[in-house]
């Protein structure tokens, strides 16, 4: 019987190239040491809140369409890992305060926490926050949260076998292989 294994790590490392310099410093760290980007925490960092929170926050960022999105992926389990092993304390007492402007922003503007309103109304706390203007929130919110829930759905099971097509080796390399528009990549 033939076996594949997917090699998360290396598919970090890939991931990490193509943010390059601009890689926030919790998945540098990761980076760095060949971490595991296994899809559960030590710890548990979140609240249930939180965690609703950073579901739908996800969810946004990759939605389902006809591939399952961050959400199904198990990507908030890779963000509360991160948060958990490879945040410095004052990093993670940042973003759960960014985190808590999001719902803050939420219960002001729309009565309910953003887990709870509609896509169109995440969209826009979203878009505020990726412009950099979602009050209580640091600049590099959006950033952070987008590079996080990158790394976590194509580091996934789902992100390597479903979004993308696994050519386990002895696959090889074809630098001229003839994509046509709405072909999925190959990992």
């Amino acid at each position: 019987m033939l076996t594949t294994q997917i090699d998360r790590r290396e598919a970090l490392g890939g991931i990490a190239a193509i943010f390059g310099a601009a890689l926030i410093p919790p998945l540098q760290r990761a980076v760095a040491q060949d971490a595991d980007p296994g899809m559960g925490p030590q710890s548990v960092i979140f609240s249930d809140t939180q965690r609703a929170l950073v579901d739908a926050l996800v969810e946004r960022i990759i939605p389902t369409t006809d591939t399952p999105g961050a959400m199904q992926a198990g990507v908030t389990s890779y963000i509360e890992m991160i948060v958990d092993e490879f945040y410095a304390p004052d990093e993670r007492e940042g973003f759960l305060r960014d985190l808590q402007a999001a719902d803050d922003y939420a219960g002001e503007r729309y009565g309910a926490p953003f887990a709870g309103l509609e896509p169109d109304q995440q969209d826009t706390i979203v878009s505020l926050a990726q412009q950099q203007q979602l009050d209580g929130a640091e600049d590099t919110f959006f950033d952070t949260i987008k590079q996080l829930t990158v790394t976590g759905y194509y580091t996934s099971e789902i992100g390597m076998t479903v979004e993308r097509v696994y050519l386990p080796v002895p696959g090889r390399y074809d630098g001229a292989y003839p994509y046509a528009d709405g072909d999925r990549l190959f990992s």
